[in-house]
């Protein structure tokens, strides 16, 4: 493996970042200390530093050796609302939040690539690093550039990493083009006629309706989506009633979809709210239905992921080096980003370990120097493609 040497020697000093920013977990728009903590490394690093970029973004500017192209970098800051159950040493100290996702591994991967780039600045242009709040499904990439993080700090192209638990220790994989689904939540709230529970016939029972829903909506991948074409549709909610011998007047349930497909995913909503009609007049109740965009499909780049994809290589070895990766059910709001400015998402494995959002979760330290590196050289490389280059690429 290729690391950057200069920053494979401060990988313990990664390490103690990571592990204090894991004990301090701070959930989205909250990132306050986290924020802090970035801005004054970035700051003592001769780093210019703008903070306050969409709530509580931070983005920093390091200028090279001459004109060139801007590439931009990114992680994400935030924790999950959740309990950690590691026990670890460096484990959360804050109730009720969790870095079960990893983000306190990518905000000091970026950090020790900065680190680096700002000593060095063996590079023309300039590299722009943008550590983003609320990346858990509260919008944070979208807030920092409805804040004008694009006008302020224009880019040429935007790259960023995500861990992988359960791929080998450094492997480096992407796919080009649709590379991760778009999600929506949606909220089914059903309104019938209460009745003692024994006395049925009085009743609408909007529990009756809620299950009838919740089987029917499975029949939409599996009769109305193509086969060739996925889609998920996953009821992960259903409340209804506070006793057991009343038959309530209203029930909930929701759940999420994933699709990798626009039309797929107008097809599933427009099925969702047809059964649910249909099944509500069957049943004598009143059905609303709705529906949240949480995330868009994420899109990669082609150019971008393949020029990525050459420098991952060079770093980690062709063996580690996967480009035609499966797409990912998982969402990410990066993609509001690539919607933007084109660039790529890139996944590193950490080894073997619980899964992302599993409370036994942890980031494994010793992936923070691969991932530095990995940014590293992509800012160095491609800042250096000649700008009127990238622009033929980008359009291939």
């Amino acid at each position: 493996m290729n690391l950057v040497p200069d920053i494979a020697a401060f990988a313990d000093e990664l390490t103690r970042i990571r592990r204090d920013i894991h004990a301090h977990p701070e959930i989205g728009f909250r990132e306050t200390r986290t924020a802090a903590l970035v801005a004054e490394a970035l700051t003592g690093w001769g780093v210019e530093v703008h903070r306050g970029i969409g709530g509580t973004g931070v983005v920093g500017v390091i200028r090279g050796d001459g004109p060139g192209r801007r590439i931009g970098l990114r992680a994400d800051m935030d924790a999950l609302p959740m309990t950690e159950a590691t026990g670890l040493p460096h484990a959360s100290r804050t109730p009720e939040a969790f870095h079960g996702c990893g983000h306190d591994g990518h905000t000091t991967m970026l950090l020790g690539a900065a680190r680096y780039l700002a000593a060095t600045r063996r590079f023309p242009g300039e590299v722009v690093l943008v550590f983003q709040p609320a990346e858990e499904g509260l919008g944070g990439a979208a807030a920092m550039i409805a804040d004008g993080l694009f006008a302020r700090f224009p880019c040429d192209e935007i790259y960023a990493i995500h861990n992988w638990p359960g791929a080998p220790l450094g492997r480096v994989s992407l796919t080009p083009g649709v590379a991760m689904a778009a999600a929506d939540t949606f909220d089914v709230t059903i309104t019938g006629k209460g009745a003692h529970g024994a006395q049925p016939h009085l009743a609408v029972d909007p529990v009756m309706v809620a299950t009838a829903l919740a089987q029917a909506f499975q029949t939409i991948v599996s009769r109305n989506v193509d086969p060739l074409r996925a889609a998920i549709v996953s009821v992960t909610r259903i409340q209804a009633g506070s006793a057991y011998n009343v038959i309530p007047e209203t029930a909930h349930l929701g759940g999420t979809i994933r699709t990798f497909d626009e039309g797929v995913r107008a097809l599933v909503l427009e099925r969702m709210r047809t059964l649910a009609a249909g099944i509500a007049e069957a049943y004598g109740a009143q059905v609303r239905v709705e529906a949240d965009p949480r995330f868009s499909l994420l899109r990669n780049g082609e150019a971008e992921a393949r020029a990525a994809m050459e420098i991952a290589r060079d770093l980690v070895g062709p063996e580690l080096a996967e480009l035609d990766a499966d797409p990912k059910s998982g969402s990410e709001d990066f993609a509001d980003m690539l919607a933007v400015v084109p660039g790529a998402y890139l996944w590193l494995g950490q080894g073997d370990g619980p899964a992302l959002h599993n409370p036994h979760y942890d980031f494994n330290d010793a992936a923070l120097p691969i991932g530095a590196s990995l940014h590293a050289r992509i800012a160095e490389a491609r800042c250096a493609v000649p700008r009127d280059a990238g622009a033929r690429r980008a359009a291939e």
